[in-house]
């Protein structure tokens, strides 16, 4: 398995790539038009373009579909990847694939009016959230967009929620005696220099969504993620903390052997890792049952507009949708196709077990706690 997107936070050398490649080469003049004339960059649905045929007749017509920090192992994107490519004939480019969240908006920003723009946008919630506020994205609602529910969407449909899951502890059960199952089990004094993110908080969705986790475990709220920072300060302290952001590869290493990242994650580690002689055991915390989505947005300056929008039409499919669902994921519209007798069964009752409905902080509640996070991490896990 390669790194997890949000792990792979080695800045200097994405801020280097993304310098040098906002310098190259102006966008194309894409002007993608039906007979009708009408513009793929302005089109606010597939009906607004003329229709799907249209839409996917202009997006071959482009031909390449420019991503950025989708690596092939997290949540499926590779079959996502390989399906979307031999459905339309359309190239798709990933760059960048282990970046965060924040590369990604770093990368609309830096490049604007470049050919290698990103097309499309995969980001932690609370980073699409920030990417409307800065202007970033296109409005467009996906055929499918009625059926995501209301508080998983824009309603100006500059993003909605496109897969999710739980924070879960993941073990390697043949390097830990007894695998701890809770947050507070991770202060215990065996498990020294052993527990680590996937990621930083201030730039990674998942490590932001280990903090909120340990927060809502240790008297916090979704108004109150300090008690998040607080327990990892304690987990520095006491030597049980190590900085060394958890991969795939840090953890056949050993160096990482146990990791707080999502369900999804973690249970895609535990089928990859069988071959390699590692029992990762997996458990979603009852102290801190934190649940989150990524959502999908359209670069607003994207240099394959049409294209772009395909992919969203594919993703919010049946097919897209089982697709995030056979690897371990929550898709967004997992009621409406179970409900509609579409989704795949078999992948579903396949999902890490999880008791109770999961509640999600607000946009104003995620903005407070980034700003938090912000300002104290670097304290709370320094020395």
């Amino acid at each position: 398995m390669s790194q997890p997107r949000t792990a792979a936070l080695a800045g200097s050398l994405a801020v280097v790539a993304a310098l040098a490649l906002s310098a190259c080469g102006a966008a194309p003049d894409n002007a993608s038009t039906t007979a009708g004339g009408k513009n793929a960059a302005t089109a606010t649905s597939a009906a607004d373009f003329g229709g799907l045929d249209a839409l996917v007749k202009a997006a071959k017509k482009e031909g390449t579909l420019h991503a950025i920090a989708l690596p092939r192992d997290w949540a499926n994107y590779g079959a996502l990847i390989d399906g979307f490519k031999k459905k339309y004939g359309i190239k798709v480019e990933v760059e960048n694939p282990d970046g965060t969240s924040q590369d990604e908006i770093n990368a609309v920003t830096s490049r604007k009016g470049q050919d290698r723009a990103p097309d499309v946008l995969d980001l932690g919630s609370s980073f699409a959230l920030s990417a409307a506020q800065q202007g970033l994205l296109a409005p467009y609602k996906v055929t499918s967009y009625a059926d995501i529910p209301a508080g998983q969407k824009d309603p100006q449909a500059r993003w909605y929620n496109d897969y999710g899951g739980y924070i879960s502890i993941g073990c390697d059960a043949k390097r830990v005696k007894t695998c701890p199952t809770t947050f507070k089990d991770l202060l215990k004094p065996q498990y020294k220099g052993q527990v680590a993110l996937n990621g930083n908080p201030t730039k990674s969705g998942s490590a932001f969504g280990g903090v909120y986790a340990a927060a809502l475990a240790n008297g916090g709220s979704f108004d109150d993620i300090q008690p998040g920072l607080d327990f990892f300060a304690k987990l520095k302290k006491n030597g049980n903390y190590t900085p060394v952001e958890s991969t795939p590869a840090t953890v056949e290493k050993g160096e990482t052997p146990i990791s707080i990242d999502w369900d999804y994650l973690n249970a895609g580690y535990a089928d990859e890792f069988k071959s390699k002689g590692v029992d990762w055991k997996v458990a979603v915390p009852s102290d801190g049952q934190f649940s989150q989505y990524y959502s999908q947005a359209v670069n607003k300056d994207a240099p394959h507009p049409a294209a772009a929008r395909l992919w969203q039409e594919y993703l919010y499919s049946t097919e897209g949708q089982n697709l995030w669902l056979k690897g371990y994921a929550r898709p967004a519209l997992m009621t409406a196709m179970e409900k509609a007798g579409t989704l795949d069964k078999t992948a579903a009752a396949k999902l890490p077990d999880v008791s109770g409905t999961p509640s999600f902080p607000s946009e104003a509640q995620q903005s407070k706690a980034k700003t938090v996070i912000a300002q104290g991490w670097a304290k709370a896990v320094s020395g």
